[in-house]
């Protein structure tokens, strides 16, 4: 993988936050920003852990700032989510900053990062926070139920527990808020395009697949692919090692073609 990063201070509603800029080899004059967040399932994870996704998005054209949120993630929601949104904020509005000025703005995350990137999109949608450009979710953690066919195909025995662990520590004793559990949301028109990406193996298919099909119901401009194979998804995105799975490429290019169709790289 092409991609470089540095580390700098992000001054955000939280206050100051280090985090990681990833910048491909050839940029066009006017980058997609775009939000990482790292997978962990809510109970752990970091900013080097998300470093093979963050990677692929630069690599496909992207300025990727890629946040630790984990010590938000030690407590129910909303904190990690109120802690991304600022980020969120702090990037529309200083974007100029890390891409270009009229660079466009996405969100993008695997497993626990995919929901809380799934969880922003459909905040900002309602708060109005200008220019989310796109949502790009990998193996989102969607579904509290922890029940699909896709879990039980996947025979995952103690990661289910902890995937059930990590829900239960998100949502607390509280309501289940659609931002917190995207996939029980009942209104979902109006968000950012999506880009959702399963695979044949991964316990997250069903409700990725479920949450695709809803959002394109609801007039939502979706892309959605399936891997085939043993890919190992979710838990291979967690691979630091430097070297580039058989899949990285597949995905690279679909992160591409999605910056592509939602009009932030050119043709």
């Amino acid at each position: 993988m092409g991609a470089n990063w540095t580390e700098q201070m992000l001054d955000s509603s939280a206050g100051p936050v280090p985090v990681r800029i990833y910048r491909g080899e050839d940029l066009a004059k006017t980058p997609p920003l775009v939000l990482h967040l790292h997978g962990g399932a809510f109970l752990d994870g970091s900013a080097k852990c998300g470093e093979l996704v963050a990677s692929l998005l630069a690599d496909a054209g992207a300025v990727v700032v890629a946040a630790d949120y984990s010590m938000a993630a030690k407590e129910p929601f909303p904190a990690a989510l109120q802690f991304a949104y600022g980020l969120l904020g702090c990037l529309c509005k200083e974007r100029g900053d890390f891409a270009a000025k009229k660079s466009s703005l996405f969100v993008a995350g695997e497993e626990a990062g995919g929901n809380l990137a799934a969880g922003l999109a459909l905040k900002a949608r309602d708060v109005h926070l200008g220019a989310l450009q796109g949502q790009i979710l990998l193996s989102p953690m969607l579904d509290p139920s922890v029940a699909t066919g896709s879990f039980r195909k996947a025979q995952a025995g103690e990661m289910n527990c902890r995937w059930a662990d990590g829900w239960n520590h998100y949502l607390g004793f509280g309501a289940c808020h659609p931002y917190a559990a995207p996939g029980y949301s009942m209104r979902l028109a109006g968000v950012a395009p999506a880009l959702v990406l399963t695979a044949q193996d991964d316990p997250m298919r069903d409700e990725s697949l479920n949450y695709a099909r809803r959002l394109r119901e609801a007039g939502v401009m979706v892309q959605d692919h399936v891997l085939t194979g043993k890919t190992g998804w979710p838990g291979a995105y967690s691979d630091c090692s430097g070297a580039k799975p058989a899949w990285g490429e597949t995905v690279c290019g679909f992160f591409k073609e999605f910056f592509q169709e939602t009009g932030a790289l050119p043709h």
